[in-house]
């Protein structure tokens, strides 16, 4: 993975990713829940998150936020803990153990301002400022999930993979994994959660007999992210976002599947997007 530095795009409310409200929200930390210290030189202590994980998200990536929010205090507390992390402990990181970091708060953020409504909304989308306004105590600052997302995951990574690990709570997001992402297993965690988001209803369908192939709209908004490591010149077909898109999804498909998204004699097209929360059934 190379680093890259480059301005992080705008995304305006027509895609849906940005609050549109005007006025500041500020998310602090709860007060009920203690300050742990979460980190150190060697890197993050995830068991309060992944105790949250395993216990309140399910296999296929649902969550169950009713019970989650009659016993959030484990995830407060982590969360809480966010805020300890100085740049000097980050910075020493390696640069897997860093985007896991980052990946996982923003997660575990998205689980608190869903849980934060009362009662529950039925969509993220209901909640004013959720992207951009609302604002959580990280890293010794104050970011938004927007600043997490667009401001440091997709400007000082190239990791295109991130977009199937980061979830939105929405059922057209990839799946919540129910463990917390780390340094160590990241490449391994991150291509099976691109496997898994693929092989969802609305992440890849390939018909060869309608000549078409749909993915996700993820793939739409955020297609530039995958030009660095996966952009060609030749091969698969439409414009060069979508085929370093392609290209990206024939590393995860049959030889068959391969060969035909290489040759690019299809239409592309994305998916609708469903924004209803991600709630277990």
């Amino acid at each position: 993975m190379k680093r890259k530095y480059l301005s992080a795009l705008f995304l305006t409310c027509s895609i849906g990713l940005v609050g549109c409200s005007t006025s500041a929200v500020t998310t602090t930390a709860d007060p009920s829940s203690a300050q742990v210290e979460i980190a150190s030189a060697q890197g993050v202590d995830y068991t309060l998150y992944d105790d949250v994980l395993s216990t309140y998200v399910d296999d296929s990536g649902w969550v169950n936020y009713a019970d989650l929010q009659q016993s959030r205090q484990a995830l407060d507390t982590f969360n809480n803990g966010l805020a300890t992390v100085d740049d000097a402990t980050l910075s020493s990181w390696s640069e897997e153990e860093q985007i896991a970091f980052w990946i996982n708060a923003y997660n575990s953020l998205t689980l608190k301002s869903i849980v934060d409504q009362t009662p529950l909304k039925p969509s993220i989308k209901d909640i004013t400022g959720v992207w951009r306004l609302r604002k959580h105590p990280i890293n010794e600052k104050e970011k938004t999930l927007n600043n997490i997302e667009h401001d440091v995951l997709r400007v000082d990574f190239d990791e295109p993979r991130l977009h199937a690990a980061i979830v939105c709570a929405a059922i057209s997001c990839p799946p919540l994994r129910n463990e917390a992402f780390t340094g160590e297993n990241l490449d391994a965690q991150l291509d099976e959660q691109v496997e898994q988001w693929l092989a969802r209803p609305d992440g890849l369908k390939i018909d060869k007999a309608a000549g078409e192939v749909k993915v996700s709209k993820i793939f739409s908004w955020f297609g530039g992210d995958w030009i660095p490591s996966y952009g060609v010149d030749s091969g698969f077909t439409g414009s060069k976002e979508e085929r370093a898109v392609l290209n990206f999804i024939s590393q995860y498909v049959s030889d068959e599947d391969r060969a035909y998204l290489e040759a690019g004699d299809y239409q592309v097209s994305y998916f609708d997007y469903d924004w209803t929360l991600n709630n277990q059934p």
